[in-house]
């Protein structure tokens, strides 16, 4: 998500926007642009913290995922800006759905979500107090994974039988531009631009009950055409991700995750004049799944900053209802 205000489609401006003028908004349109766009725009995309992505699930399953997260904090930032104090909340619910198919054989699994964002943001700009709040659609992501080994196309009784293996996995994630934009606004829910994460994995059983997952991935970034005040060009470098989770597995679907991310690179560049913004960031968390009956399960999440260099420093907070629908067995003859 960005930050960009108006109130054409969501809860009412609650202050003046936050340049004082159109003069100052001129002087210091790239680095106060930066820190809007890193409020909302990070938590959706590198700081993501997401173990056991690459399980071996059954093929031809239906799963609808219904969650809601919210995340507070504020932007570390370059001290000569003349914005300070910057903090947002930001709540977001979120649906998806997600299908698994075998691919040449391969087990591979397709997934949409579409979230709705309400946000709620203040600083200082010259050192007078500024607030907005935002609500609406948020961008759209797409995925698409591929267990390319250690986990050949199968049912659930056959996952069941088979042993524990190394499974290799690779995706590609992408995020449309499907979020609320003003181009003459600088609190925006979403970025006007498409972003591609291709994504590789290793996950590692250790022992019977514990499981590491570590992967590597490459964010991607098209460029924003009208960035504020609407006709500006705005273009984001590549950044580089990496995901390490630990987790112990109680019972079948009865388990908890230590999460780890690092992700580094993503200065951006506006009316070809490049702002000194390279992130090297890095979060820690947790994560916990619980059973509920035979088709559903909870997923409860938190993560936080460990070492914020530059960018979002946000505290996240998520819970995840999913129910899947597996075909029924072949009867036995």
């Amino acid at each position: 998500m960005t930050l960009s205000p108006d109130s054409r489609s969501g809860p009412r401006e609650i202050s003046a926007p936050f340049y004082a003028s159109a003069a100052s908004a001129h002087t210091w349109r790239p680095g106060v642009g930066l820190l809007c766009l890193l409020l909302l725009a990070a938590p959706l995309s590198a700081q993501d913290l997401d173990p056991r992505a690459y399980a071996n699930v059954p093929v031809n399953g239906t799963f609808l995922i219904w969650g809601f997260a919210v995340s507070h904090g504020g932007v570390v930032s370059d001290p000569t800006l003349p914005v300070t104090d910057i903090n947002a909340t930001v709540e977001t619910p979120s649906v998806g759905v997600a299908r698994s198919f075998s691919l040449f054989g391969k087990t591979a699994q397709a997934f949409g979500v579409l979230p709705y964002s309400w946000a709620q943001v203040s600083g200082k700009v010259l050192e007078e107090s500024r607030s907005i709040t935002r609500a609406g659609l948020s961008d759209m992501r797409i995925r698409l994974s591929v267990l390319v080994k250690g986990a050949p196309a199968a049912s659930l009784l056959e996952i069941a039988k088979a042993p524990r293996r190394t499974i290799l996995g690779t995706s590609l994630t992408v995020v449309a531009p499907t979020g609320q934009f003003f181009p003459d606004r600088l609190i925006n829910l979403g970025t006007n631009r498409w972003a591609f994460k291709p994504e590789f994995a290793v996950s590692q059983p250790i022992g019977e009950r514990w499981l590491l997952d570590v992967y590597t991935a490459l964010w991607l970034f098209t460029a924003n055409d009208s960035y504020y005040p609407g006709t500006f060009h705005r273009t984001q470098a590549p950044m580089g991700a990496f995901q390490a989770h630990l987790s112990y597995t109680f019972r079948r679907a009865l388990w908890v995750a230590f999460d780890a991310t690092y992700y580094a690179g993503g200065h951006t560049t506006v009316q070809g004049v490049e702002n000194n913004d390279r992130q090297s960031n890095s979060r820690l968390g947790a994560t916990l799944a619980l059973p509920v009956g035979r088709r559903h399960s909870i997923k409860l999440a938190a993560s936080t900053g460990a070492i914020v260099r530059y960018g979002a420093n946000f505290t996240t907070f998520s819970v995840g209802w999913q129910t899947g629908w597996l075909p029924r067995p072949a009867p036995t003859r």
